[in-house]
């Protein structure tokens, strides 16, 4: 566990395995990004092109349940559990929080820009995932407010601010930032909840299953009235890479709900963080954006917050 006692060497190996895995899992999450922006840029609509990327990452898992036991055995403990009182409805409702990010990413992008919008989510997430682990809310023990854990919470939005410090600019409406802080915020809540269905499930992709229907049922209801109000978006690309991004999605929620209880919400958030700039770096390597150039203070940013996870999985006093 990530807040070990004082004295102790150091983060358990489990913790240790948990951290890499969410940084490499956050590398699947950059990927995710660049390719749900590129079929949203290609279809001039966001929100439905994050409702086709949960789609897709739908009906793999669906063909996945029809075919594989183990998945329709987890499918049926979470039904059970939530019958016996074990497991409250209200933890199934995780990917609700994984649809708001998204539609928020839609609402907000145009006003503050994309820079402001991730320092937002990430200073929500960072200061949110304290509280829910000192809570007990996820999977594992309670997990204490340590010194440490706060300087790496606090180095990891410094990083982030630093990564994309070049591309901040002055924009006309910074206060619209609150509405991705806020999902910032459910994002550390929905890794813990979805955690709490694995543990009852005991099969990942069943739980990861629980996330996406229910962050489709959302994300439906919101493409309905966006249709409705701006009409259909553009033709859809015939490019199959451009429709990858719901089974990356599926990488992403099948580890995190395994990892969580290994590191706590925190640190898991970290991880995926350091994962999601080191992947957005490699991307700007090999695979650059036409006017996109690779900066100093972006790499400088990415090695902070491999520091800040480091330095979070510390052991350390309480407060």
């Amino acid at each position: 566990m990530s807040s070990t006692a004082a004295g102790s060497p150091g983060p358990h190996i489990p913790t240790a395995a948990g951290l890499l895995a969410a940084v490499a899992v956050g590398t699947a999450l950059a990927a995710q990004a660049r390719i749900n922006g590129e079929l949203g840029g290609r279809i001039d609509d966001g929100v439905v092109a994050a409702l086709l990327s949960f789609a897709g990452g739908e009906l793999v898992l669906l063909a996945l349940a029809a075919t594989v036991p183990a998945v329709r055995a987890g499918l049926a403990r979470t039904a059970r559990g939530v019958r016996s009182g074990r497991l409250p409805w209200w933890q199934l409702l995780g990917g609700l929080c994984g649809a708001f990010l998204v539609i928020t990413q839609g609402l907000t992008v145009g006003v503050i820009g994309v820079a402001v919008f991730t320092v937002a989510v990430v200073a929500g997430q960072a200061t949110s995932s304290l509280v829910v682990d000192r809570a007990g809310l996820g999977p594992g023990a309670a997990q204490p407010v340590t010194v440490t854990r706060i300087a790496g919470a606090v180095l990891t939005i410094a990083a982030v601010v630093l990564a994309v410090s070049d591309r901040l600019g002055t924009p006309a409406a910074l206060w619209i930032a609150v509405i991705p802080v806020l999902a910032g915020i459910t994002v550390a809540w929905q890794q813990a909840v979805n955690g709490r269905v694995n543990t009852v499930a005991g099969n990942p992709l069943a739980a990861t299953l629980v996330n996406f229907t229910v962050g489709i049922a959302l994300l439906l209801v919101v493409a309905a009235v966006e249709v409705a109000v701006r009409g259909l978006p553009g033709p859809l690309p015939s490019n199959p890479v451009l429709y990858l991004g719901g089974p990356l999605g599926i990488v992403f929620i099948a580890t995190a709900v395994t990892v969580v209880r290994l590191t706590g919400v925190l640190l898991l958030g970290l991880g995926t963080i350091a994962g999601q700039l080191v992947g957005a770096l490699l991307l700007d390597v090999f695979v650059p954006v036409t006017g996109e150039q690779l900066t100093a203070t972006a790499v400088a940013g990415t090695a902070l917050t491999l520091v800040a996870m480091a330095v979070a999985a510390l052991p350390s006093r309480r407060l």
